[in-house]
């Protein structure tokens, strides 16, 4: 850390998010101002000089020398990026911090999962990268209901979810480079208030597949839950209290599924009964 401490700042910020304390720390206050763009949705700054975890940016251009081309990106004394790409440092930084955040959040658990709200409750589809979360949450916003998030449901100890609204990020093409689309721009709204879930659904895309689900028991659903559980390992406890009372109220589906717009009608029309 004390090598890093000698590369030359030029500005930080310490700032809170869901209870964890952070900091972040650029080498020209352009590459400052940028940051905040990929903070967790509702952090709030502070002036407090102890934190968790301390992110150093350094932003190329501003480097004159031909021996450092690179942008590169520390958390704490990890180098987490060496890349010419900023947007690829960008991106890194958005992931790091917020799987960051998630594991070490106080007083709410986060599930890998997409959440839209439809009539005053909330759909869970809980599911890791490349399970196909992100389009079937962006077919739905598209249908009516109200975006929450395409990456973590926060849950809170009544087993609400709350709203983690940034841009949904759809990967483009079968490299998995991602585009980020403002809710908006899908003609839908972002939530705004806690809501009580009404449908879990563990569902994978699968190409030509038929959407068949079974039943599951709230216990088959906290499992599954607990299976995209960011803190995990590190709060078991707390985690599957969470989850139990999230789980107890919902209907629980499991199976594979096609193409996301061919589910979207019937998932809500299912709702509706």
């Amino acid at each position: 850390m004390e090598k890093i401490d000698r590369l030359g700042w030029a500005a930080g910020l310490s700032f809170i998010s869901y209870g964890v304390r952070l900091g972040v720390r650029a080498n020209t206050l352009e590459a400052l101002r940028m940051l905040p763009n990929y903070f967790p949705p509702g952090w709030k700054p502070t002036d407090s000089p102890i934190v968790e975890r301390l992110y150093s940016f350094i932003l190329s251009d501003a480097i004159k020398r031909p021996v450092r081309r690179f942008n590169l990106l520390y958390g704490n004394i990890d180098r987490l990026a060496r890349t010419a790409n900023l947007d690829d440092a960008l991106e890194t930084f958005e992931s790091d911090l917020h799987l960051y955040v998630a594991e070490m959040a106080r007083r709410r658990v986060f599930v890998h999962a997409g959440v839209v709200g439809w009539k005053g409750q909330a759909i869970l589809v809980p599911g890791r990268s490349y399970s196909g979360k992100t389009r079937l949450v962006a077919e739905l916003v598209r249908a009516g209901a109200i975006f929450y998030s395409d990456e973590y449901a926060v849950l809170d100890g009544r087993g609400r979810v709350h709203p983690y609204t940034r841009a949904l990020q759809i990967r483009e093409d079968e490299n998995g480079k991602q585009k980020k689309y403002p809710v908006d721009e899908l003609g839908g709204q972002a939530g705004v208030k806690p809501l009580p879930v009404k449908l879990i659904m563990v569902s994978k895309y699968k190409r030509g597949a038929k959407w068949r689900p079974r039943a599951l028991s709230t216990g088959q659903g906290v499992l599954e839950l607990l299976n995209n559980t960011v803190s995990a390992r590190r709060q078991p406890e707390t985690a599957m209290a969470v989850l139990q009372e999230t789980a107890k109220r919902a209907v629980v589906l499991k199976g594979l599924r096609g193409e996301a717009r061919e589910i979207t009608e019937p998932l809500l029309a299912y709702l509706d009964q």
